[in-house]
């Protein structure tokens, strides 16, 4: 499997689901609430939202980092076990 390669589509695909669920939160900020209350079965009190270009790259950032940690981790498991 060619990690590098995988990488790089994961990164561009967290790119864009990234900028549409921002950009869904900038132009609908209830969505966020809605999400919380049927997607994770939680209701709690929100502050303000915070819709910077500043917050918008370092997401962006972080969930990069996190999902190409996670297709390493796959990876290495997808090498190492054998069935």
């Amino acid at each position: 499997m060619n990690l590098r390669h995988l990488l790089v589509i994961v990164a561009a695909w967290v790119s864009i689901v990234y900028v549409v669920c921002f950009g869904g939160v900038a132009l609908f900020p209830s969505l966020r609430e809605l999400f919380l209350q049927y997607a994770l079965h939680t209701n709690t009190v929100i502050g303000g939202n915070v819709i910077t270009l500043s917050t918008f790259i370092a997401g962006l950032i972080v969930w990069n980092v996190i999902a190409s940690l996670a297709v390493s981790l796959f990876v290495v498991l997808f090498n190492k076990i054998k069935t």
